[in-house]
């Protein structure tokens, strides 16, 4: 990875670890759906915006696929799950849970891509998981609401979508520049959410606090971060991007703790520390120690 690819990481991890921040304040005045359904027509609107003052075309007729299939799980479904868990979730433990992405990626590349996975990768997938374990107890235990474990599982299974996408979208998605990709996903992604959205009526009066917060989910978070992702994807690859994911929750829990006053427990801590560690085993970021042979 060069300097400019490391720049635009660090980058895109500040901007991502501000979305549950930004989450955090706008699905109280918002809903679950409508949250997620006026983010992505506000990204896809400013995306189609910039794309016509380009001059760049999304070519419908030969990409719709894969816009379809990357709208739904790289928005669609994870944006439905995580603003659902934002309900009850603190914005650090949320950016904690989406740095499992690259686990999943492993185990995606291995079933589909037939990638063979060593020792290494098994500690390190076991360690995350034990972190995700970690962080679900001291949740389920702090809450007081026999379906607490609904936003967390919510929360668990939302980068699961985000590995697949950014895997598919590695070996089905050249050719087609990130911008358009960005473009045609969001699109597809409001289509989607919409027939959700439409039963519940539009939302109520939201503050302006609650606008903002939406506005900064849905352009800077969303239109102009996933344009710096997919060129990640192209630059460095799927599981190279999505080690993004190791730096986010360094500014969710940052954002998290500054600005909404969350607390940072020690099982906090404990379980974000396993899953970081063994995210990095798992993709090679970390190598076991090598015993030196007796000469």
């Amino acid at each position: 990875m060069n300097a400019a690819s490391l720049a635009r990481l660090l980058l895109l991890a500040a901007i991502w670890g501000a979305s549950f921040l930004f989450l955090r304040l706008t699905v109280p005045a918002f809903g679950t759906v409508w949250t997620v359904e006026v983010r992505v027509i506000l990204a896809a609107a400013s995306l189609t915006l910039f794309a016509w003052w380009s001059g760049e075309a999304l070519q419908w007729r030969r990409h719709w696929r894969q816009y379809l299939i990357i709208g739904l799980c790289n928005s669609a479904l994870p944006f439905l799950l995580f603003a659902y868990a934002a309900q009850s979730l603190g914005a650090g433990l949320l950016s904690i849970l989406n740095s499992t992405s690259p686990l999943f990626a492993v185990i995606i590349g291995a079933l589909w891509l037939r990638q063979p996975i060593r020792a290494v990768t098994v500690a390190g997938l076991l360690l995350g998981l034990g972190g995700v374990a970690v962080l679900a107890w001291d949740g389920l235990q702090s809450s007081a609401s026999p379906d607490a474990w609904l936003p967390m599982l919510a929360a668990a299974l939302a980068p699961s979508a985000y590995a697949f996408a950014s895997v598919y979208s590695r070996h089905h998605g050249q050719g087609i520049t990130p911008l358009a990709t960005t473009q045609g996903s969001m699109i597809c992604a409001a289509l989607l959410v919409l027939p959700l959205a439409a039963p519940q009526g539009l939302p109520a009066a939201a503050t302006p606090t609650a606008w903002g917060a939406l506005l900064g989910l849905a352009v800077l978070c969303t239109a102009w971060a996933y344009q710096l992702y997919f060129r990640l994807v192209h630059e460095v690859g799927p599981l190279g991007a999505l080690s993004v994911t190791f730096l986010i929750p360094v500014f969710g829990v940052l954002w998290g703790v500054l600005l909404l006053g969350e607390k940072l427990g020690g099982h906090l801590l404990l379980g974000g520390s396993l899953v970081l560690l063994g995210t990095a085993l798992a993709n090679g970021l970390l190598k076991w120690p090598r015993l030196a042979r007796p000469a």
